[in-house]
């Protein structure tokens, strides 16, 4: 992936990993757009980014989606980069579960469809440009589940799944296809901000940052906090790492 020059779109991209990387590439030289639901959060992450935009997207809203899609299609038409890190984590027990699995419904809506539908729908923009990226971000719990938050890890790890076959079938074009892994860093989400066991979320972008600007660029960013859950099962450690995790988070 080129450092520079480039039109990013980052969905999620007004808190957290997603503003962390927004600013990070803004500052980089890269014309950036973030998106999102809630307008005061991405209007605040502008305001403090001067030449940074914003759109508004329901990512959890197909019609909302297509019609996000043309609207970037015309308004920033070289648009080459598209960053899908929007997403929700709700922990659930599936012991006493409601006759309404909204939570469940909505992180398959948000994380899994989510990217799914906006990458359909941006494909042919990103196919017009010389050269082009796609980036997910899953998980390090796509690969070695939280037990507190089953969904939430099922769709990071089917993300994982369709970004490897993502990548394949665009093997031959000029649009790249990378996936960020991150660990568990210190955001809102989950009400993690304060955790000490969490990844500081600046250092966590400047190595981020940093296989970004890799050549070639790696096909999966993973900062090494996260090793140990990315490599658990090819490692033959899976059993040993998952309940270490699991162990860890039983009392959260």
């Amino acid at each position: 992936m080129r450092a520079q020059g480039n039109t990013i779109l980052i969905t999620g991209g007004g808190s957290g990993i997603g503003r962390g990387l927004a600013e990070a590439l803004h500052r980089e030289g890269n014309q950036v757009v973030i998106a999102g639901r809630r307008q005061s959060v991405l209007e605040e992450t502008a305001k403090a980014n001067p030449g940074m935009r914003f759109l508004t997207l329901d990512i959890e809203d197909p019609e909302a989606i297509r019609e996000f899609a043309a609207r970037v299609t015309v308004e920033f038409p070289a648009l080459n980069v598209l960053i899908n890190n929007a997403g929700i984590m709700r922990m659930e027990n599936l012991l006493a579960q409601p006759d309404d699995l909204g939570d469940a419904e909505a992180m398959v809506s948000t994380n899994l469809l989510g990217p799914i539908r906006l990458t359909a729908a941006l494909m042919p923009l990103l196919r017009r440009q010389e050269h082009a990226t796609i980036m997910n971000v899953s998980s390090g719990l796509a690969f070695v589940p939280l037990a507190l938050t089953p969904v939430y890890s099922a769709t990071k790890a089917a993300l994982h799944s369709y970004t490897c076959s993502l990548r394949y079938q665009l093997k031959d074009t000029a649009v790249e296809v990378l996936e960020i892994i991150p660990p568990y860093v210190q955001t809102d989400l989950m009400g993690g901000a304060e955790d000490p066991r969490a990844m500081p979320l600046m250092d966590y972008i400047a190595e981020t940052m940093e296989l970004l600007k890799t050549e070639p660029t790696p096909a999966e960013i993973c900062v090494k906090n996260v090793h140990g859950l990315r490599f658990a099962e090819s490692s033959g450690r899976f059993a040993a790492v998952f309940q270490g995790l699991n162990d860890a988070f039983s009392g959260s």
